[in-house]
């Protein structure tokens, strides 16, 4: 995690600074807006940017748009200026963060920021296997596919490879290809020159130089465009990059990793992936079983995010009930392991006795973890998803293929508590086809959560 804070509040931020080290950030701080967009371009980098309030920060958000730089920023401030920390959103922060600074708030947004957690927890023999021949292929040069369901855990796979290789002193520079528009994700990948296109004032580094000499993720690589799949299998064969308006090559030394959701071997057929591409990055593929197919991580995994969640929120550590074990051993968890870690945050709030309790695993909108489906449980586990898939069929029976569409689209953005990016993955779709149909809904007068909410929590 890189953070880079803009500005000065007599020592506040300082304290924010040390916070935010503490919880394995590491800093850089720029004093001027013009001095943080040089540090941005030149390919220090920054995974999220903290700026103080008092600053134009509608100019900071418009340079980054026209220069093309994708960087999440937040606002801090004294808390008592609320006209100050209104203007901020408007201008387009993500976040108001008052001061001085909390610890858990702190911890809180860069935890969101991340997205990911970032702690290996395997008990179960299906995923220790794939452990075992992650270790065998680290030490190596050679590139990693990473395939498993959206939320198995494939950001934390990659940077467990990236710890145990010969570079784990270089950079690990991770770029989300679903979530970065079309237009965006070249420049953002091999960086662009002075007046490459308008609002290009100055030279900018892009990823690859970033991450040279350590390890590139590309996260989500199926939803790049077939176009520039082109550019980036020249840059993977040659260890060379072009950037945007630029006339000469530039070297890089980088280990590629990338992850997909994603069949990639359907997409080369259906055209939608170049098939030299895919052998390029597929010289190992590290494949995660789903969740649901290694029931021994799951009780590791919420006993892990119990001890999490209970510190992070300032509650006592409670251990699970054996009803609620039952509970979770039992559920289909098809957001895997990132929708485990957002029930078991939501148990560690909801508990009230000495123990989690069955009563506090529940969904977002408050429903058992069944749903509304009630199947039998059968010994084969053939027999026992063809009950499963008659009695959601029969659930079905009435609604139109629209109505059923929309629930699942807006019960899914519940469960990622409005996480755009985590909701499109889960649902299979790209982020653009999820933005056009919140959009629809949103025209229909249909209460759509805002990132960090869910409509339950809204309503």
């Amino acid at each position: 995690m890189r953070l880079l804070i803009v500005g000065s509040l007599n020592g506040q931020l300082t304290a924010a600074t040390r916070i935010a080290m503490d919880k394995g950030a590491s800093v850089l701080q720029a004093d001027t807006i013009d001095t943080a967009l040089r540090t941005l371009r030149s390919g220090r980098g920054a995974d999220l940017v903290m700026i103080d309030v008092s600053l134009p920060i509608q100019r900071l958000i418009t340079s980054l748009e026209e220069e093309r730089i994708h960087v999440p920023v937040v606002a801090c401030g004294i808390a008592t200026d609320a006209k100050a920390a209104v203007a901020a959103i408007r201008a387009g922060a993500k976040e108001y963060i008052p001061l001085p600074p909390d610890a858990e708030l702190i911890a809180a947004v860069l935890s969101a920021v991340t997205a990911d957690s970032r702690d290996l927890v395997v008990r179960d023999e299906a995923m220790q296997a794939v452990l075992k021949l992650a270790d065998q292929v680290a030490g190596s040069e050679a590139s990693i596919l990473i395939t498993g369901e959206s939320g198995t855990g494939k950001e934390v796979l990659a940077r467990y490879v990236h710890r145990k290789s010969a570079r784990v002193d270089k950079p690990f520079v991770s770029v989300n290809c679903a979530a970065i528009p079309e237009n965006l994700l070249e420049s953002e990948l091999f960086g662009h020159e002075k007046g490459a296109f308008t609002g290009a004032v100055a030279r900018r580094v892009g990823k690859f130089e970033e991450a040279s000499g350590g390890t590139l993720l590309l996260d989500e690589i199926s939803e790049m465009d077939v176009r520039l799949q082109a550019k980036l299998l020249r840059a993977i064969q040659e260890r060379m990059i072009d950037r945007v308006g630029g006339g000469k090559p530039v070297p890089v030394d980088i280990r590629i990793i990338a992850t997909s959701n994603r069949n990639l071997a359907d997409a080369v057929k259906e055209g939608r992936f170049r098939e030299d591409l895919l052998y390029r990055l597929n010289v190992v593929n590290l494949k995660i079983p789903s969740l649901r197919d290694r029931p021994a991580d799951i009780l590791a995994l919420a006993e892990h995010f119990g001890r999490k969640y209970a510190e992070i929120n300032g509650m006592p550590e409670r251990p699970l009930s054996a009803d609620a074990k039952r509970e979770l051993i039992a559920a289909r968890w098809p957001g895997n392991v990132r929708e485990l870690e957002n029930t078991i945050h939501r148990a560690v709030l909801l508990a009230s006795g000495i123990e989690i309790g069955v009563e506090a695993i529940r969904s977002p909108d408050g429903a058992r973890m069944e749903g509304n489906v009630t199947v039998p449980r059968s010994t084969d586990p053939a027999a026992r998803a063809a009950q499963t898939a008659e009695a959601v069929t029969r659930a079905l029976v009435g609604r139109t293929v629209a109505e059923v569409e929309r629930d699942l689209i807006l019960d899914t953005l519940d469960h990622c508590l409005g996480n755009r990016t985590h909701a499109a993955k889960i649902l299979g779709i790209s982020i653009r086809t999820l933005r056009n149909k919140l959009n629809e809904y949103e025209a229909e007068g249909i209460d759509v959560p805002d990132p960090g909410t869910s409509r339950i929590a809204t309503a």
